[in-house]
């Protein structure tokens, strides 16, 4: 019985170490097909790879030795390659500490020529590669070499990386993002940049650009279906071309934090697909665009610290459905709040704090079905708050309202100071109610006299003490008797 019992577990081993084996067998690991592990790389390629990657990491890298094999046996790291007529070509090309094992930038790191001879190179990045105490420019020259392949080329974070954007990456037919982002690249965006025919991405963020923004972005690019315009805190001046209007596919457009002037321009009511408008901290003037409430796919909205001046539109918010975020703090607003700023279903942050306007806040804006922030500090408002204690408690310091010297909440509508708006006072008349008769009554101001509300109490405290005098005079009075 002892064997019979053993012949079964030993049976049921088998079975299990055979369906395991079938299980890794049909696992979604493939085999490279044999003509592509038995290709090799032209050697002309190879060799230019190599003194690429050794100007950026020092004449100490040996290649050759480390990676005989650099699209087979033994890659590279930040290196990729493709298969074209059966020879492998490097085609992806990264530079920088991304990982342990990344290829990183010596001391004295460099552009080397067979950079351009990476005849089918379609990516080219460089995060941190040239520090300040290695400054260096982007080649000027031999981009047209690259023209039919390349379509990504990034440079992020190089703060020695410095000089103009040549013009020559205009050239670059093939290229569909350029992102050349935290470095100390000075001087005007070339116009020549409108020429990308299918550039989705341009980004020129954290650099020292100015100048205008060129027109021919809007009147080159308007074919290319681009996506994303970048060129946030810059140096930029002038005035926003009109020709922007014509990128009909843009979903972001970032141009805050420059020194662009004038008004915004009507013409970019013509970006019916754009998602964000952010053109904060510029010195932009005449008033809110109403343009912006025909644009239904606007999430974010942000136009704060511009002179803008003007008020807020009275009707038109319940047609930006979409809009999630509107910032306009410090943005010379006068007039009041509109009530039908309550109609945005989805607003969940809205910031109109440091302006001008003035009377009552809206209760309306309480029942903002999605709404998280809310900043009204700063401004003229008056009038009591007519907002619940569980708004108070749900929104805690994300509602602000302080620094309205009119404006003041109903104590009893709130439990605990702790629930208190911070920094608004209690309105008086509802703390202290005075005595019928005198609520109506208005000093030569048309105020109401607050201080004369408690002269009845002192009056019927007085009465009271008289009454007790009496009586006590009258007791004694009796007792001697």
């Amino acid at each position: 019985m002892r064997r019979l019992l053993v012949l079964a577990v030993l049976f049921l081993a088998l079975l299990h170490g055979c369906a395991a084996q079938g299980e890794a067998d049909e696992g979604p690991t493939a085999a490279a097909p044999a003509d592509a592990e038995e290709a090799p790389m032209e050697e002309k390629q190879k060799r230019a790879l190599y003194a690429a990657i050794e100007g950026f990491v020092g004449k100490a890298w040996n290649g050759s030795g480390l990676f005989p094999d650099p699209c087979g046996q033994t890659p590279i790291q930040g290196v990729s390659c493709d298969l074209f007529n059966g020879l492998w070509y490097p085609t992806v090309v990264s530079i920088g500490p991304v990982l342990d094992n990344s290829l990183q930038c010596a001391p004295d790191a460099k552009f080397s020529p067979q950079l351009f001879d990476l005849r089918r190179l379609k990516s080219l990045t460089f995060y941190a590669c040239f520090p300040a105490t290695n400054p260096a420019s982007i080649p000027a020259n031999n981009w047209e070499k690259l023209a039919g392949s390349l379509e990504t080329l990034e440079f992020r974070t190089n703060a020695g990386l410095t000089g103009f954007i040549p013009a020559s990456l205009g050239r670059l037919a093939g290229l569909q993002s350029l992102v050349l982002v935290d470095n100390n690249l000075t001087g005007a965006v070339p116009a020549e940049l409108g020429g990308l025919a299918k550039l989705r991405r341009l980004v020129l963020s954290g650099n020292g650009l100015s100048g205008p923004v060129p027109a021919t972005l809007g009147n080159g690019l308007r074919d290319a279906l681009l996506l994303i315009l970048d060129m946030s805190r810059n140096c930029l001046t002038g005035s926003l071309p009109p020709s922007l209007g014509g990128l009909k596919g843009l979903l972001k457009m970032d141009l805050s934090s420059n020194r662009l002037e004038g008004s915004v321009p009507p013409e970019l009511a013509g970006l019916e697909s754009l998602t964000l408008l952010d053109l904060r901290n510029n010195s932009l003037t005449g008033g809110l665009p109403e343009f912006v409430q025909g644009m239904a796919s606007l999430q974010d909205l942000l136009l704060s610290h511009n002179p803008l001046g003007g008020g807020l539109m009275w009707s038109g918010w319940e047609k930006m459905a979409s809009l999630a975020t509107l910032d306009l703090s410090n943005a010379g607003l006068v007039g009041t709040i509109p009530e039908s700023m309550a109609a945005m279903a989805r607003l969940r942050f809205l910031a109109l704090d440091h302006n001008r306007l003035s009377g009552p806040v809206p209760a309306k804006l309480a029942a903002l079905p999605s709404i998280g922030a809310m900043y009204l500090n700063g401004n003229n408002l008056t009038g009591a708050l007519q907002f619940s204690a569980g708004f108070y408690q749900r929104m805690g310091s994300r509602f602000a309202s302080w620094d309205n010297p009119g404006l003041c909440y109903n104590g009893a509508a709130v439990t605990s100071g702790d629930d208190a708006p911070t920094g608004v006072a209690v309105c008086k008349d509802v703390q202290e109610p005075p005595s019928v008769g005198v609520r109506d009554r208005v000093d030569g101001s048309g105020r109401k006299p607050e201080a004369s509300s408690s002269l009845p109490a002192s009056s019927s405290a007085a009465s009271v003490t008289g009454l007790w005098c009496l009586v006590l005079i009258q007791w004694v009075v009796a007792t001697v008797v």
